[in-house]
């Protein structure tokens, strides 16, 4: 377990050197177009991941990148960590998120956010609320983005469930936009504010896209959060049967 805490420790420290001079490059790029500050501040994210996986060993693996549309979508993924919010924008072409708006208050971080273009709401808003999603999401796919959304809206541990809300649903039937769900194990390396992160592999599962043309928002929502739970169940019990091997291994090595 030293190790592991060490290393978190060292890719902690290296962020902490590396995010706030960058944080403010990134705001003397406000004049810039948002596909050339996207393109500025994924820069720094992929530089993060590579921290992740030289310091920390923390890799990942992708199932289904064929099911990547060519145009721009919404994707409606599993949330576990904070990986996934790095690591997805290595996977998926430019992208928005649409997240809180306290998010953006956060500084460095939240600043550097701000400069994404995100869909920031104020999830108290109700029905308002969805509007500005349907609003500010048109807009932003129109332009060549596309647009990820945690339907939890939280990060769940391992093995848990929260509410899928409507949002992300909301948005493509009312846009006719392809919905393409992602499940994963982040969770397992990287829990919710866990200062280490465990070495290993990631899975990434991108399933095939859903066409919402004649679904309800209700309707898309239940099949969506249907693949994610199942294939997340799937990659657990793959991981689990993995750890199980390496133990055996260990054991009769010893």
């Amino acid at each position: 377990m030293m190790l592991p805490f060490l290393r978190s420790a060292c890719y902690m420290l290296l962020l902490v050197i590396i995010t706030p001079p960058y944080a403010i490059f990134t705001l003397t790029c406000f004049p810039l177009s948002a596909h050339a500050r996207y393109r500025v501040t994924s820069t720094w994210t992929r530089m993060i991941l590579f921290l992740l996986q030289h310091v920390c060993g923390l890799r990942y693996r992708l199932l289904g990148a064929e099911n990547i549309p060519k145009t721009p979508s919404i994707v409606l993924s599993k949330h576990q960590s904070a990986w996934e919010t790095l690591a997805f924008q290595k996977i998926f072409p430019p992208q928005v998120w649409v997240l809180k708006k306290e998010l953006l208050r956060i500084p460095f971080f939240g600043w550097g956010l701000a400069m994404t273009n995100p869909i920031a709401i104020d999830r108290s808003a109700g029905r308002s609320a969805l509007d500005q999603v349907v609003e500010q999401g048109q807009e932003r796919l129109r332009s060549g983005f596309w647009v990820v959304i945690f339907p939890e809206g939280t990060r769940m541990p391992p093995g848990k469930r929260g509410s899928y809300r409507i949002g992300g649903a909301w948005l493509a039937t009312h846009t006719n936009t392809l919905v393409v769900p992602v499940a994963h194990n982040a969770g397992e390396f990287w829990a919710r504010n866990a200062f280490v992160k465990k070495p290993g592999i990631i899975t990434v599962s991108i399933g095939k896209p859903i066409d919402p043309t004649g679904m309800e928002a209700n309707e898309l929502n239940a099949k969506v959060e249907k693949w994610i739970e199942t294939e997340v169940v799937r990659i657990s019990q793959r991981q689990a049967a993995i750890n199980s091997s390496v133990i055996q291994t260990e054991a009769r090595n010893q």
